[in-house]
């Protein structure tokens, strides 16, 4: 009697996170615990000074270990939430390990042979890294390119004019805590009705260009050619290369606005065919990462003060626009923290853990 062989169970990949102690590190441990687990051992990375700090992963305690070429040592995935300078030269590093790595920064985004990746929408392109990099969106591209990957597919993207409305968070701990500090020194003073009288009490605007408390203000990023933002550039590079579509025309204007955590965008996109009201609702209805709030008629669509903390992609206000039948106009939310960082390199590490157990 013959007995069937049983086939043996492969071994789950290794992770490793680094930047384990930084704003997107900790949501990604809070992410990683919440998930179905695709990971065998789960090892966290930061800077030397960080070394030794105890966090919790998935329901365990794990030592931070300090950045260097052998904490990449027998790993498989290595998640990137640090900055581009460390990003650029650490993710080669971990890479020549043995590591793919996901990088979350700007490092490597525009580099023809590192991917984009959105797995909405293009997750086939993970399998193209010739660098063992793959890299993960903007937060800001991120938060409307689930939306716009979906009515591509069915109505054929011809053009983008985006309007940003950035949170604080999107510059880090430190527009966090700028404006919570902003908001505490203008809190119970009559302000705001005389120019600059809200300069006059906040003499240190933090990362931001002036105060972001009971303002707005127009720039993100850092100053590019001709009077662009790096951030304005980010998104309409980032939305060509995602989508495939290198010849697209997209305007942005990024403005940051006083929230702590979840970016929104109005969007009017041209399409290639008739695109109505209901069709566009229909079409985002059925994608996949995106919830349609969409019932003006009683006060029902998304804000960032709703959507903070959750992962999706929320759309409402959908209108086809008055002036051409092909065009329609919406507004958006995402988490800038979530979606548009630490998830999206989540959901990419989470296909390549099934290409390892494959």
């Amino acid at each position: 009697m013959t007995q069937k062989k049983t086939k043996a169970k492969k071994k789950l990949p290794s992770l490793a996170v680094v930047g384990a102690t930084g704003a997107v590190g900790t949501v990604m441990l809070e992410i990683l615990s919440s998930r179905k687990n695709v990971y065998g051992e789960i090892r966290l990375i930061a800077s030397a000074r960080s070394a030794g700090k105890k966090l919790i992963c998935r329901g365990e305690e794990l030592t931070v270990v300090a950045l260097s070429p052998e904490a990449f040592d027998g790993i498989d995935i290595a998640m990137f939430d640090v900055p581009d300078e460390i990003s650029a030269e650490w993710a080669p590093i971990a890479a020549s390990r043995g590591a793919v790595v996901v990088d979350n920064s700007g490092a490597f985004r525009m580099d023809k042979k590192v991917p984009l990746v959105v797995p909405e929408v293009n997750p086939k392109d993970i399998k193209k890294r010739p660098k063992g990099i793959i890299s993960n969106p903007n937060c800001t591209t991120l938060s409307m390119i689930v939306a716009m990957g979906a009515l591509n597919k069915k109505f054929g993207l011809k053009s983008l004019v985006v309007s940003s409305y950035q949170a604080a968070s999107g510059a880090g701990q430190s527009g966090i805590d700028a404006l919570h500090d902003q908001i505490s020194k203008v809190a119970g003073k009559n302000l705001g009705s005389t120019a600059k009288d809200v300069r006059g009490v906040i003499t240190d605007p933090g990362p931001f260009p002036a105060p972001l408390v009971m303002n707005v203000i127009p720039w993100a990023g850092s100053l590019k050619e001709d009077g662009y933002s790096s951030e304005e550039l980010k998104v309409r590079n980032e939305s060509r290369k995602i989508l495939g579509m290198p010849k697209l025309k997209v305007a942005v204007t990024c403005v940051r606005v006083p929230v702590i955590t979840t970016h929104s965008l109005t969007v009017h996109a041209t399409f290639s065919k008739v695109i109505t009201r209901k069709a566009a609702q229909s079409a985002l209805a059925k994608a996949e990462g995106v919830i349609l709030y969409d019932n003006p008629e009683k006060h029902e669509y998304p804000t960032p003060a709703d959507v903070v903390g959750t992962d999706p992609t929320w759309v409402g206000r959908v209108r086809q626009s008055l002036d051409d039948p092909k065009s329609i106009d919406f507004f958006v939310c995402g988490d800038n923290l979530r979606k548009g960082a630490a998830l999206n390199t989540a959901q990419i590490a989470e296909l390549l853990a099934a290409e390892f157990t494959k």
